[in-house]
């Protein structure tokens, strides 16, 4: 690959970024996760943070675990009904 306009080598697409520095390891992304206003998704969503400070043979438990913490917090939401008169609209 040809160097960039400031000399620098550009990173293959899809290659994580490196450390400032010189360093060869991967470093956070800091993508902001914006509150949901659900206090059980947002602490989930805080969890992908963890990812953040592992190497990336340990992001799949991480997202694993937000992905089946998301399919319970989905599936209370049916399994639970809702007060007030049933949604039956039929005419």
């Amino acid at each position: 690959m040809a160097p960039g306009p400031d000399g620098a080598s550009p990173e293959p697409a899809g290659a994580a970024p490196l450390v400032p520095g010189g360093g060869d390891g991967p470093r956070p992304l800091g993508v902001e996760r914006a509150p949901t206003g659900h206090g059980a998704v947002d602490t989930l969503l805080e969890r992908l943070g963890d990812a953040d400070h592992l190497p990336a043979d340990g992001h799949p438990a991480v997202y694993e675990d937000v992905h089946r913490g998301l399919r319970e917090t989905l599936a209370a939401l049916d399994a639970h009904p809702r007060p007030g008169p049933p949604n039956d609209h039929r005419s």
